[in-house]
């Protein structure tokens, strides 16, 4: 096991430093993922047309909802690895590692069958004008039929992330973008199959990355290798799993439903304002991607320490992480407000879609910064084993604000910028219950006492 305890250098050293060693490359692989997802706008908005943009845009809210769900779940699984490495139990951390993958397989069959039977009502139901239908059910039915891929890339980027690995998920990102790249230019510049060649990019790209993964699990020695045949639930660690991933899942749709009812609102505005928001996506997934990268991070840092008991280094990890993710996400936030017309033009050259844009920059882009408590403090709290709470707060601080606001404001003020104007609206006031939860609930001493850490002397302090 000299390895393992060898990577194990979260629960030591100095934290700002260690919290960046994990960050980075977690950071550098969202990125990728978030450059081959924007290709895939870049290519379909400049080679097809606007049309075929708008189709492929207003998929993402769909996806989320299945894929979200269950990564959310799986993330249960995340939350337990990073405890038993911590703590050193090699034998649980084996079960849960092979619980996870047994999960990813079963989630991929569910979201296959499911998306298969309920993609074209979704897109009737959402109101997807006639003119994109097809293409957008195209690039649903395709991307579904590749969803075990994703399955098992996400959760095997969770079960390396949780006991410290962070570098191998980043060079699986690298390798699927450039796949991803290389098949769009192949598809859809070349050999002309529009949003078809984009869908199987997609597909084949994450068929990739979800093979390099399973190699690295499988041929690794150390107490987290996957042995495929002993991949099953075990009834213990599946538990546990559940009791921590499914308000993670739950949450996860909760999101992707009011995003789907705001999604539904742009759609009323037509074509132009569905490919300007799916433009929009795209620029601000690169903020998105660092908080997210953050909040992996700390999850996995309170999670491990939560293991090894060092209650202290958890706080410290959070606050620091807290203050390092507010000062990149407001640099970040300038910098699109300066540059978000060049920006926008990546992706279009319809100038109705960039003013469109624009507007909307205007409105989001000042209040990133709020969603920094929202994220880091839900990570960190779930990262110790806490995972309803969060959850309730999502549900009435962000969806349930979201739904009044579509129900009460948006019929006396039916405009665009109050549809995006949501989004501030709700981050602002759910960071504010996020910042008094964590400071002043004890949520953490109901951890300790939860996981039977409780004994002489010790105190979640």
């Amino acid at each position: 096991m000299a390895q393992v305890v060898k990577e194990n250098s979260i629960t030591e050293g100095v934290i700002w430093k260690q919290l960046l060693l994990f960050f980075f490359p977690i950071l550098i692989g969202t990125f990728f993922q978030q450059l081959y997802n924007m290709v895939d706008t870049i290519i379909v908005g400049q080679y097809v047309g606007t049309q075929a943009l708008a189709a492929v845009g207003t998929t993402g809210t769909l996806i989320n909802l299945l894929v979200g769900f269950f990564v959310g779940v799986s993330s249960g699984a995340t939350v337990i690895i990073s405890q038993f490495f911590g703590g050193g139990d090699w034998k649980a951390l084996s079960n849960a590692v092979h619980t996870s993958m047994a999960l990813a397989l079963a989630g991929g069959g569910i979201i296959l069958v499911l998306g298969l039977l309920t993609a074209r009502p979704a897109l009737l139901l959402l109101g997807v004008p006639g003119e994109i239908l097809e293409d957008a059910l195209l690039y649903l039915n395709v991307y579904y039929g590749g969803i075990l891929f994703c399955m098992i890339y996400n959760v095997g980027t969770g079960i390396l992330r949780a006991i410290g690995d962070s570098k191998m998920p980043l060079y699986v990102l690298i390798v699927c973008c450039l796949v991803n790249i290389v098949l769009d230019l192949l598809f859809v510049v070349a050999f002309h199959w529009g949003v078809l060649g984009v869908a199987l990019a997609t597909a084949l790209s994450q068929g990739v990355s979800a093979l390099l993964i399973l190699l690295r699990l499988t041929l690794t020695h150390e107490a987290y290798r996957v042995e495929l045949r002993r991949i099953r639930f075990e009834r213990s660690i599946l538990k546990n799993v559940i009791r921590i991933g499914l308000p993670t899942g739950l949450q996860s749709v909760l999101y992707s439903l009011s995003n789907l009812v705001m999604q539904a609102s742009i759609n009323s505005f037509g074509t132009d304002a569905i490919a300007s928001w799916a433009a929009i996506g795209k620029i601000d997934g690169f903020i998105w991607m660092v908080m997210g990268a953050f909040g992996i991070a700390i999850t996995t840092f309170v999670g491990q320490n939560f293991g090894a008991r060092k209650y202290d280094r958890v706080r410290r990890s959070v606050r620091i992480c807290l203050a390092m993710t507010m000062g990149v996400t407001a640099a970040l936030s300038v910098a699109m407000l300066l540059f978000m017309e060049p920006l926008l033009r990546f992706f279009t050259g319809d100038p109705t879609v960039i003013a469109l844009g624009q507007d909307f920059l205007w409105v989001l882009a000042p209040f990133y910064v709020a969603f920094v408590c929202v994220e880091i403090f839900s990570g960190a709290i779930r990262g110790a084993g806490e995972a309803i709470q969060p959850m309730v707060i999502s549900l009435f601080g962000i969806c349930g604000l979201r739904l009044l606001w579509v129900l009460v404001v948006l019929p006396m003020h039916s405009t665009m910028q109050m549809v995006a104007m949501t989004y501030p609206v709700t981050w602002v006031v759910t960071a504010a219950v996020f910042l008094v939860y964590y400071c002043r609930m004890g949520w953490l001493e109901r951890c300790k006492k939860a996981a039977g850490h409780i004994g002489p002397g010790e105190s979640g302090t």
